[in-house]
């Protein structure tokens, strides 16, 4: 009766769960056993003929992170075996919590677990309880043979004896010694890297110095100050053993009072005195660098943050030049990986080249925009290129121009000489068609804002509006902003390029900005008397709110993202 009450009329199939979790126990037949054992009491004790075995070679079972196991468990939650049967309670887990876990999905899916050393099964109550009482000992067992490996790991730790762990550079294994010895070839690295920081007292400059050299790391990859460091700070190299300094490979320092350092342990690469001086020279760098980071920033850098190397993808770091007659510090850029791991051919760039270009680039592209059109391709190049400050530039790319007349809302599909009508546009039923984007969008921001008061006047002056007149006012204002947006959405296009991130973010920003400082009038801006009046913050505001990435090559701008989405790439002059 019970029997049917649990299985009803499913097929009797048994899961056979066999692991073992040392090379040794599966050369000593472990598994074979383990397999014949469990097959056997399944037919003559069981009477299920029907098994399928799942096994894990090599694994531990203080979790549950092991392929056969995981797939059996998939197998059960599909509903197809009865009973899951092991040799040992140990052999499917040997922690309590994740044991928990499973058998709870057992009793779920009513599935009866066997074990046949324990001999019982949890189709009874006293099996339940036996199991529960076994598991904790078998956890128990776990944690002490943690501890006992530990504690002989520690042991031969603090006798100078080899634990384990990935091989020093300068070093090799000695089966003979049963410990690292000086790897002879290597060595030389070791001699360059402590002799040279002597010297040069930087770590980024030993790694630019190796990865130009084409000397590679232990692993065969490249060098960055970080290796260069751990090389330099590591007492292995000075003949000393150090061992449980960290909570894991990786991980946090240890209280330096869990530390087993055993001096005069194995053969040095480096002196003691060597090391030491090193060492020291490296906690002065590292003192100066953390004073450094209380410091108020001193300098503001327009273009910090935007420059990317066309040469290699790199980012530009900056620092200020020398001081102009006029009281000006133009900043100075060069690209990290010229100055960084590894050599770059990028040249540097400044403000006296970039200010000039850049910003009377923003002032061309809001005039453009505040003339209106007619556009066309010719014109916006000749219109964006105007002043002294592109003289050495021939184009700009035509792709980009293309991407400029749709954004601006003509498309020149018409051939070079395309005027679109300039004629009324009904916004209404949202052909927008050459209709000036600006405009839908102070409409746009007058509908909402005509909203809110409109709310604002129902909820908190209740005597001034009735529901009635609310709900026929918000309907009708609803209206006019849905054909209103219907007009702007019509006015994108395939591009990508957003006519309104072009025309409001970017226009208004850029517009703001340059009609405050006066110069709209001007036909060119000299960069270095607005850099003198104005603040850096707010140009570094525009230069960040209006431009997503300048690329740098051989000194120049190659190209210019925008915001927008928008890429301008420029042809130079032979």
């Amino acid at each position: 009766m019970e029997f049917a009450k649990l299985y009803g009329n499913r097929k009797l199939k048994a899961a056979l769960y066999v692991r073992v979790s040392t090379l040794y126990q599966i050369d000593k037949d472990s598994l074979p056993f383990q397999k014949q054992e469990l097959i056997n009491y399944c037919k003559y004790a069981l009477n299920i003929d029907d098994v399928e075995i799942f096994e894990d070679a090599g694994y531990s079972g203080k979790n549950t992170d092991r392929p056969a196991y995981q797939r059996m468990m998939a197998k059960i939650r599909r509903g197809e075996f009865t009973h899951v049967c092991v040799w040992k309670i140990d052999r499917i887990s040997r922690n309590l919590l994740d044991f928990a876990g499973m058998y709870e999905e057992l009793k779920k899916h009513r599935v009866t677990f066997v074990s046949k050393n324990e001999q019982f099964d949890t189709s009874s109550a006293m099996g339940e309880a036996m199991l529960k009482i076994i598991l904790i000992f078998a956890e128990l067992e776990r944690k002490l043979t943690s501890e006992r490996v530990t504690g002989i790991m520690l042991d031969r730790a603090a006798k100078g004896l080899w634990n384990g762990a990935r091989m020093p550079l300068g070093y090799r294994w000695s089966e003979e010694a049963k410990y690292p010895v000086i790897d002879d070839a290597e060595s030389v690295t070791i001699h360059f890297i402590y002799d040279k920081y002597e010297e040069v007292k930087s770590c980024l400059q030993i790694c630019r110095m190796l990865n130009n050299n084409n000397i590679k790391t232990k692993r065969g990859g490249e060098w960055t100050s970080k290796t260069v460091c751990d090389i330099i700070r590591n007492p292995f190299y000075k003949g000393t053993y150090r061992y449980n300094y960290r909570e894991s490979a990786r991980g946090a320092l240890k209280a330096e009072s869990e530390w087993i350092v055993v001096p005069n342990n194995h053969p040095a690469i480096v002196s003691e005195e060597q090391w030491e001086k090193c060492n020291k020279i490296m906690d002065a760098n590292k003192a100066t660098k953390d004073t450094a980071k209380f410091r108020p920033r001193r300098y503001v850098h327009v273009f910090a943050g935007v420059l990317k190397c066309a040469d290699c993808g790199g980012g530009f770091s900056s620092n200020k030049d020398k001081e102009r007659s006029s009281g000006w510090r133009p900043s100075a850029y060069r690209c990290n990986r010229a100055t960084g791991m590894r050599d770059c051919p990028a040249l540097g760039v400044s403000d006296v080249v970039l200010g000039p270009f850049v910003f009377n680039y923003i002032a061309n592209f809001v005039r453009l925009q505040r003339k209106g059109g007619p556009y066309t391709a010719e014109s916006i190049e000749k219109a964006l290129l105007s002043g002294k400050c592109f003289s050495e530039v021939a184009g700009i790319d035509s792709k980009g121009i293309q991407d400029t007349l749709k954004a601006l809302g003509y498309a020149n599909t018409a051939g070079p000489d395309f005027v679109p009508d300039l004629g009324a546009q009904d916004t209404t039923d949202g052909d927008s068609g050459g209709f000036d984007i600006e405009i839908l969008q102070q409409e746009e921001e007058k509908l909402k804002n005509a909203l809110q008061r409109l709310l604002d006047l129902y909820l908190f002056d209740s005597a001034a509006i009735s529901q009635q007149i609310y709900i026929t006012k918000k309907e009708e204002l609803e209206k006019n902003l849905k054909g209103v947006q219907a007009a702007i959405e019509k006015s994108m296009d395939d591009s990508g390029i957003r006519p309104d991130a072009l025309n409001t973010s970017f226009m208004k920003k850029a517009s703001a900005f340059i009609v405050n400082q006066r110069i709209l009038s001007k036909k060119e801006i000299d960069f270095e008397e607005l850099a003198c009046k104005c603040d850096a913050d707010v140009m570094k505001d525009l230069i960040s709110a209006t431009i997503e990435r300048i690329d740098i090559r051989a000194g120049r701008i190659e190209a210019i993202t925008f915001k927008s989405g928008l890429v301008h790439r420029f042809n130079y002059k032979e």
